[in-house]
């Protein structure tokens, strides 16, 4: 067989499996030299035992021979032995085998054949590989080389196959020989081959694919591996991966090494790991990457290698972050969008759209400012996750002048250039003049949008995020969108809201117009249902109005409508209670009235004021009046539309009639007018001090004798002499004239106890009424200590009564005013007991002396036994108390004789003496004071 080399040379080293073969040749060749070379040399001088030693010696070389053959045999490789000349003198069978296989390709290989002859004479494209062969072993027969090996392909028409070829001297230090061995090297060949194709595929797609390899040894964490793709993505060199274990980790970014750490423990306790995180570049920029491995184990199970892949992920970690903010403004953008459909009111408007920006956006902070062009400024109206402290600070940088004094910052530049203004750092941009405000509010980026209508601004948008370099050009596409759609509803919202100020109000003068006055008529009604009270409706017609007109035109017209609609509302103090109604008509409604005299007493002040109001149109100066019809809630009309046409009806009469104002119903301006002349006529009497004291006495039931007396308020009218309480109190009580009529009945009664006693007279406590209005009244307990103020012994002589249901309107404050009065040495009695609902816990703490017993318990006392049996049990009930008891109304002896039979102490009526003046009083029932009595009270 012709030999093929392989080009690898004649000094590769050889495998184990053939170095252990060419050691048992070795082995067998040493055997065989010792044995026969002894026997030999043993018996050279002995002649009588040649034969038998040299027959021995054959035997033992015929023994090692089979033995020889026996082991060459069983050896898989092709093996021939060479004498010192290449002459082939043995070959085993694998030899004989492949020979005859092989024959017709490479004949003359048997027995007796010079090899070294097959080499020389080679011939073709294998000529030099055979020459370099046949050298080999004559290096080896020399002595030259120890070994000489040397593989090549030697391939069938139906299969490649592979060769080592390894020439060894036959035995060691000897030239006689040498064994040639051709080993079968085709599947360790294919394997290799196959190994170094795919280690060079492997570092092929490392170096082409963009994700970092890696191989970490799992107990030093020495980097094992890392693929070029570490230099571009960590901006390191790979070697410094190599240098450093710690050099893969340190790069991590400081906020991420914790979790790092615990999810890689966590994964290596599963065999693998998967996660993301954030590394810092050798130039400070940052990178995302994905990192995937799993542990490498030994055949005993143990954790020798750690292998995985890292992947730059910043790209995708960024398209994710846009797609969510684009995700955020797109929420944004339609939560305003469902807003502006639905809402009514640009406060509203602003208000939610900053709501949702924060809320639904993600921004950190979102505002809303109007341009004033009246003062030049951006007037911020709304705001979300705004504090106080930062809206003022950017309420001072919104200025539009040109000499603002700290520049134009962004909002500024934005109106005033109609663009949007993005600042994606804050930290020293110019048009950021108060950096550390964001800053300390984690601001980092902003963008500011002008909302433009018809290309003017009218108001800005501020959209401040946490993130620096947040706004892109995808997302200010959609912002740019999302600030023109709110200009779009400020727009529809303003002239909507003109519409419906055209719908609701009279456009000369602003007030209301009659369907609104309509609309707000019936919500007064409905709260004077709800509360029980009453109101009024007038309706004004301008005097001579028409020829003001004709004469000075219509623009003096409309001035005097709009200084006449001004003067009501300084009047009445509310614009939302007037209304104009018609060209010279205005509407006015009182929402709460007491009485219907409130209504005319108004009207009358009213009326006085305006014909003394002075209007001016240029150069001309008018003084006009109106006509006014009333209607009163509810007896007028139980609605608003009612109440309107009786009060045109009313109006319509006073115009025929003359009158200044007429109510609908007629007899309510008889009655109106008889208690506005009362009024007047009180006042009168007031100023001319006609009110003066009558004295009624209280006596001890038991004796007969004088304790007391109360002074009655009554009115000496000079035309037609006194006049009925039933008259006047209430409309003294009205009008609030009962603060200076009881003020002045106080004075006088202390006045008149001060002269008894001065006179020498047995003078007696003198009880003074008190009226609600004087109880509520903040200054009464002032007052109080005023009036006794004036002599040390005043208070002796006075006692206030109170009614029972006074009190108990407010019983805390009547408690503090009681015990207030009470420290001052006045007694306190509790006036027509048994007609209110007194409570018994709280009259226990009420600060009172004396219970009075009403009239009318008085009169049923004696009618039926249960009335005899209620005021004995309210005289027990007081002494239990230990209050005095005094009864009222008390008119025959029976009802003296049952109350003596009740232990009432004193009483008080008719039996005894009816109200009489001063004087009289004084006259009939005080007598001379005698000697240490003080007061005059028994």
């Amino acid at each position: 067989m012709k030999p093929k080399p392989a080009k690898s040379g004649p000094h590769e080293e050889p495998t184990a499996e053939v170095s252990a073969l060419i050691e048992t040749l070795h082995e067998t060749g040493r055997r065989l030299e010792d044995l026969t070379g002894g026997e030999v040399d043993a018996v050279t001088n002995r002649r009588g035992q040649t034969v038998l030693l040299r027959r021995a010696q054959d035997q033992l070389r015929y023994n090692e021979a089979v033995r020889q053959a026996a082991i060459l045999n069983a050896l898989p490789a092709n093996i021939a032995l060479l004498g010192s000349q290449g002459l082939i003198i043995s070959v085993n069978n694998a030899w004989r085998r492949f020979g005859r296989v092989n024959e017709a390709q490479a004949p003359g290989h048997g027995v007796g054949v010079n090899y070294l002859e097959v080499c020389d004479n080679a011939l073709g494209d294998d000529a030099a590989e055979a020459h370099q062969v046949a050298a080999g072993i004559r290096s080896v027969l020399s002595g030259a080389l120890k070994t000489f090996s040397i593989e090549y392909p030697c391939h069938s028409l139906t299969a490649q196959r592979w060769f080592l070829l390894t020439v060894t001297p036959l035995a060691d230090d000897s030239p006689n020989g040498a064994v040639i061995m051709h080993l079968d090297v085709t599947t360790e060949k294919l394997a290799k081959e196959h190994l170094q194709a795919s280690e060079l595929r492997f570092r092929q797609l490392a170096d082409a694919i963009r994700d970092i390899f890696f191989l970490i040894d799992a107990d030093s964490g020495r980097v094992l591996f890392v693929s070029p793709a570490y230099a571009d993505i960590y901006g390191r060199s790979c070697d410094s991966a190599y240098a450093s274990p710690q050099a893969w980790t340190e790069a991590v970014h400081p906020d991420d090494r914790a979790s790092i750490d615990e999810k890689y423990k966590k994964g290596m306790s599963e065999g693998k790991f998967d996660f993301e995180c954030r590394i810092v570049r050798s130039d400070n920029s940052i990178r995302w990457i994905e990192v995937r491995g799993f542990a490498v184990h030994d055949a005993a199970g143990s954790t020798v290698r750690i292998a995985g892949v890292a992947a730059d992920i910043t790209l995708r970690k960024e398209a994710d972050d846009r797609i969510r903010r684009l995700n955020r403004v797109y929420a944004v953008l339609s939560g305003i969008n469902a807003l502006i459909v639905r809402v009514r009111d640009r406060d509203e408007l602003f208000r939610e759209a900053c709501r949702i920006a924060v809320e639904e956006g993600g921004f950190r902070m979102t505002w809303i400012g109007i341009v004033d062009r009246s003062e030049m400024k951006i007037v911020p109206v709304a705001s979300a996750g705004v504090d106080a402290g930062f809206m003022e600070e950017v309420r001072e940088r919104l200025s539009l002048r040109d000499d603002a004094p700290v520049g134009h910052g962004a909002p500024a530049v934005a109106v005033r250039e109609k663009r949007a203004v993005v600042v994606n750092n804050v930290d020293g941009h110019p048009l950021i003049h108060y950096k550390s405000a964001h800053v300390e509010r984690g601001v980092h980026s902003l963008a500011i949008l002008p909302m433009l209508i018809a290309d003017e601004p009218v108001a800005v948008l501020g959209l401040h995020a946490a993130e620096a370099g947040y706004f892109d050009e995808a997302e200010m596409v959609l912002l740019t969108q999302l600030a023109g759609d709110i200009a779009f509803a400020i727009d529809h919202l303003d002239k909507q809201a003109r519409l419906d100020y055209l719908a609701y109000y009279d456009v000369l003068t602003g007030l209301a117009n009659r369907s609104l006055f309509l609309e707000r008529l019936a919500q007064y009604v409905r709260s004077a249902v709800s509360g029980k009270h009453k109101l009024a409706v007038f309706l004004l017609d301008l005097e001579r109005f028409k020829n003001i007109n004709d004469s000075l035109g219509q623009l003096a017209g409309d001035a005097l409508l709009k200084q006449v609609a001004q003067w009501l509302t300084g009047i009445t103090g509310d614009a939302n209670l007037l209304a104009r109604v018609g060209s010279d008509h205005f509407a006015v409604v009182l929402p709460e009235i007491q009485h219907e005299s409130d209504a005319a007493r108004l009207l009358e002040h009213a009326i006085q004021s305006f014909l003394a109001h002075p209007f001016r149109l240029g150069d001309a100066v008018l003084r006009i009046s109106f006509k006014v019809g009333v209607a009163l809630f509810p007896n007028d009309g139980p609605d608003a539309d009612s109440l309107f046409r009786n009060a045109e009806a009313a109006l319509k009469r006073a115009k025929a009639s003359g009158d200044q104002y007429l109510f609908y119903a007629p007899k309510m301006t008889a009655m109106v007018a008889r208690k506005l002349t009362l009024e007047n006529e009180l006042r009168q009497a007031l100023d001319n001090e006609e009110f003066v004291l009558h004295y009624q006495p209280k006596v001890n039931l038991a004796r007969g004798t004088l304790t007391g007396a109360e002074a009655l308020i009554r009115w000496h009218d000079p035309r037609t002499g006194l006049v009925p309480p039933g008259r006047f109190i209430p409309v003294l009580e009205e009008t609030g004239m009962i603060h200076e009529v009881g003020r002045r009945a106080m004075r006088q009664a202390i006045g008149d106890y001060l002269r008894w006693r001065a006179a020498g007279l047995a003078a007696v406590r003198i009880a003074v009424n008190v009226s609600p209005l004087q109880l509520r009244h903040r200054a009464f307990t002032a007052e109080v200590g005023q009036a006794v103020g004036i002599d040390a012994r005043a208070a002796a002589g006075l006692e206030l009564e109170i009614t029972e249901s006074l009190i108990m309107a407010d019983v805390r404050h009547s408690i503090v005013a009681l015990k207030a009065i009470r420290a001052l040495g006045i007694t306190i009695a509790i006036d027509d007991f048994g007609t209110g609902f007194s409570s018994l816990s709280y009259l226990a703490k009420l600060p009172v002396d004396t219970l009075k017993i009403d009239r009318s318990f008085v009169t049923d006392m004696t009618a039926a036994p249960a009335g005899l049996a209620l005021v004995s049990t309210i005289i027990d009930l007081a002494h239990s108390l230990k209050l005095n008891v005094v009864a009222e109304g008390v008119e025959t002896e029976e009802q003296a004789r049952l109350l003596r039979a009740s232990n009432c102490d004193e009483m008080q009526g008719f039996l005894f003496s009816k109200p009489v003046p001063c004087e009289i009083f004084e006259a009939r029932f005080l007598v001379p004071r005698t000697a240490g009595d003080e007061t005059g009270d028994e």
